[in-house]
């Protein structure tokens, strides 16, 4: 078996894990349109987009452009689902079985969060509409090799979808009620998807604990899917001031999590260059600790009048596509 393919002894532990997820998925199986605030008004596209209703949530600039973030991140499901579905192809058809089903749990998403912008009034729709595409025409790719990489990235990917997502609901709690309780309903289907990587991941680790090098490789060179959208990093750092979602949630509720649950130090991998990963993993989670660590000073300090002009003209902005950068 070549470095970082599927391990064939774990068939029936994997066809498991995809059982569980189905049976845990059928419980809590939801429709977009259950979240949506519907009404005869609202059927009419013009009134939606040209006569403003005190009734409909107006959303801080912050917390919409949290919620705008996760929409253009969601929108990569087509490629991420071709990754997923050519990494995984030729392996076990558990696999591409379970791929199937989270195409088409994840599908309505994006879908519910644009929707949603639209009927409460929220932000510029025809702008959206040009992000979406904007992003979309650019493509998403890993760049990863592996079977077992991709299950690692993914681990760390739906994880930190599910965090952001609790941590924004948390956030945007008082202001409006409704998109708290999406965004936490979205999380649960994050921490569904979260646990079927995860587990396959770990039950590759216990086989092969030297694949650990893979492991430390994908942790250190993390993007997530919408890295690529304009603007990201400005956006992030918005959304880690105002919206709970930051480099010490990353750390502490992503990283760190999952270096407990593999148990990364506590691993005995028996190839020297794995032995050397697994150090070099316990490196990178210390220092995404001290980073975490300077971010949560940084967020306690008051801002500068200039910052926050700054800040404000950004959050704020209508007119146009961003600038594409991180």
């Amino acid at each position: 078996m070549s470095f970082g393919q599927v391990d064939q002894r774990l068939e029936n532990r994997l066809k498991e894990l995809y059982r569980l997820h189905k049976e845990r998925s059928a419980k809590v199986d939801w429709s977009y349109h259950e979240f949506l605030p519907l009404n005869r008004e609202d059927m009419f596209a013009d009134e939606i987009v040209n006569k403003p209703n005190p009734k409909r949530s107006q959303l801080s600039p912050e917390i919409y452009l949290a919620v705008e973030t996760a929409l253009l991140t969601e929108v990569n499901l087509p490629w991420f689902t071709t990754e997923l579905y050519t990494t995984f192809r030729g392996s076990l058809q558990v696999l591409v079985d379970f791929v199937h089903t989270w195409t088409a749990e994840e599908d309505q998403h994006g879908e519910l969060l644009d929707f949603y912008l639209l009927l409460t009034n929220n932000g510029d729709a025809l702008e959206r509409r040009k992000l979406r595409k904007f992003v979309i025409e650019q493509g998403f790719e890993t760049g990863l090799q592996t079977p077992l990489e991709t299950m690692v990235y993914t681990s760390i990917q739906e994880r930190a979808t599910m965090v952001f997502y609790l941590n924004v609901a948390q956030a945007c709690e008082k202001e409006d009620p409704g998109l708290a309780t999406i965004l936490r309903r979205l999380a649960k289907d994050e921490t569904l998807h979260y646990a079927f990587y995860r587990d396959a991941t770990l039950a590759h680790l216990e086989i092969n604990p030297n694949l650990v090098e893979l492991v430390t490789g994908v942790m250190q060179k993390f993007e997530m899917p919408g890295a690529g959208m304009p603007d990201y990093q400005r956006r992030m750092q918005v959304i880690s001031k105002h919206a709970h979602y930051g480099p010490s949630e990353f750390y502490s509720q992503v990283i760190a999590e999952l270096m407990n649950y593999w148990d990364i130090k506590n691993l005995q991998p028996t190839y020297p260059h794995a032995r050397e990963a697994q150090l070099k993993a316990v490196e990178h989670d210390a220092r995404l600790a001290r980073i975490a660590e300077r971010e949560l000073k940084r967020r306690g300090k008051l801002i500068t009048q200039e910052e926050a002009r700054d800040m404000e003209a950004f959050v704020t902005r209508k007119n146009g596509v961003p600038v594409a950068g991180k």
